[in-house]
């Protein structure tokens, strides 16, 4: 017992101190993260339009905020390694052999949900909402409330793109079938655009920029659910033979 906490112990240190040391470094560019991150918005701010700060410690801390983010994002499959570092070896060999994948998968997940929607999904929901401006309306966003917005975008769209993986651990735990996921098709797609209409800003293209790819997703998680149906089943057989 001692033992295990010693190592959980040393894990939590060497995650901490790399997740530091990757702060470290984004400090000094906390204020250019956050002019990239901005950049979505003011490429599509009508003219007199700007990004402002209406409390006095916003300047100072908001960037701070980003890069603190920023730094969980970058070091996030070392924080991952050292959480399977420490239950792995209370694992089976066919759990491991699965369990890799599956992280490696999920984290790839998470960061093109992230790319996908600062590429795609913000300038296509700002560029919606500042031709809707009505006339006569300066749009002066403030830059602690846009970096929220911005934050929970990125984190619904991450976790979103984690459908694939969600629907193989369910699978893995026989809570459901590839069969009565393939029958539930068209609840999973009205479910998905009623997140989508929920999460995503409220424009029809930002709606259907979230939901088409998510169907896709769904699709390939239920094609990797049979695949993993069928193996397991092929190594039932074999073993009951």
């Amino acid at each position: 017992m001692i033992a295990h906490l010693l190592e959980l112990r040393q894990r939590l240190l060497r995650g901490v101190i790399g997740f530091g040391l990757v702060l470290l470094a984004l400090l000094p560019m906390a204020n250019h993260l956050y002019a990239l991150m901005a950049e979505p918005l003011l490429r599509v701010m009508p003219k007199g339009g700007q990004i402002i700060a209406t409390q006095v410690a916003s300047p100072f801390v908001t960037p701070l905020k980003l890069a603190f983010f920023v730094a969980l994002m970058i070091s996030m499959p070392w924080l991952l390694y050292q959480a399977w570092a420490f239950v792995a070896p209370g694992l089976f060999k066919r759990e491991r052999k699965l369990a890799v994948p599956m992280l490696v998968a999920a984290l790839g997940l998470f960061y093109t949900g992230c790319a996908f929607a600062y590429y795609l999904v913000l300038p296509t929901a700002f560029g919606f909402l500042s031709n809707t401006l009505p006339a006569g309306v300066a749009m002066m966003t403030d830059i602690s409330a846009y970096l929220d917005f911005v934050l929970v975008i990125f984190l619904a769209f991450g976790l979103s793109f984690e459908l694939p993986i969600a629907l193989l651990v369910a699978v893995m735990l026989g809570a459901v079938t590839p069969k009565q996921l393939a029958e539930w098709r068209g609840y999973a797609i009205v479910a998905i655009f009623a997140v989508a209409a929920v999460i995503t800003p409220p424009d029809v293209v930002s709606q259907l920029l979230l939901a088409v790819p998510l169907c896709a997703l769904y699709e390939i998680g239920l094609l990797f659910a049979r695949l993993l149906y069928t193996s397991r089943a092929a190594e039932r057989a074999n073993n009951a033979s």
